[in-house]
């Protein structure tokens, strides 16, 4: 099932900005044809035939996904990935290969790729894989303008109803306000200062306790019981980010 940009299943980077994605393929067939697709979920594409051409791309564009192939005419997709992340570890990769030897699954997988994808392989097959990648790494999926969504935590802004892995969470006014601050700066660490400001509009004149409380009772509603998504920096402050 494709979406097409801009509907309600667009999925974008946090900061609402589109997805961007690298593609890499020496076949030029294969990376207009998943450019197409790609462009059609609303994401910004950037295509490379080699492996320096891919390393340079990534370094320009800093994708938050990239589609590998296994098999380039420079060096392999493993270098490839290496070189890439070694400035940007946290990248998610899918793999490309006419192989389909289980050996070279598990050595790609190993070697720190995210998933795999063998040639000739489903378009649709690609892109789910591609949106479920992204979604874990921490993509939003905005279904409607009032919702907020990190991993499997939903916050609708209209109605104020929360829900986490489909089960309902019933919250306070004021533990809604703090949970809509740290879900829409996902993967951000926010100081105490910064959640007193925003979520309760006046300087508490050095009750900061008051941010450790909250926070206390957002993690028994959301944590408890799962893997967690509301995390302490000693020193720094909080940062909610989709489970791993």
């Amino acid at each position: 099932m494709t979406h097409t940009a801009g509907t309600p299943q667009s999925l974008t980077r946090p900061d609402g900005s589109p997805i961007r994605v690298l593609t890499v393929d020496d076949e030029q067939s294969i990376t207009e044809l998943l450019s197409m697709a790609m462009r059609y979920e609303g994401w910004e594409v950037t295509t490379a035939a080699s492996g320096t051409a891919a390393v340079k791309a990534a370094s320009q564009t800093r994708p938050d996904a990239i589609v590998l192939d296994m098999m380039l005419p420079d060096f392999d997709g493993l270098e490839v990935m290496r070189r890439i992340r070694a400035s940007q570890p946290e990248v998610p990769v899918i793999f490309l290969t006419a192989k389909d030897a289980v050996e070279d699954r598990i050595g790609g997988l190993t070697a720190g790729g995210d998933d795999y994808v063998t040639k000739p392989f489903s378009l649709e097959e690609l892109i789910a894989r591609l949106r479920a990648l992204l979604r874990r790494t921490g993509a939003s999926l905005i279904r409607s303008e009032s919702q907020l969504i990190v991993g499997d935590l939903v916050l609708d802004e209209d109605s104020h109803e929360v829900s986490r892995g489909g089960t309902d969470i019933h919250l306070t006014a004021t533990e809604f306000e703090l949970l809509r601050y740290l879900m829409r700066n996902p993967r951000r660490v926010l100081s105490k200062a910064q959640i007193l400001d925003r979520v309760w509009n006046y300087d508490f004149g050095g009750q900061a306790n008051v941010v450790e409380l909250y926070i206390s009772y957002l993690r028994k509603k959301i944590d408890v019981g799962r893997r967690p998504m509301i995390h302490t920096l000693r020193g720094a402050g909080y940062m909610l980010k989709p489970a791993e």
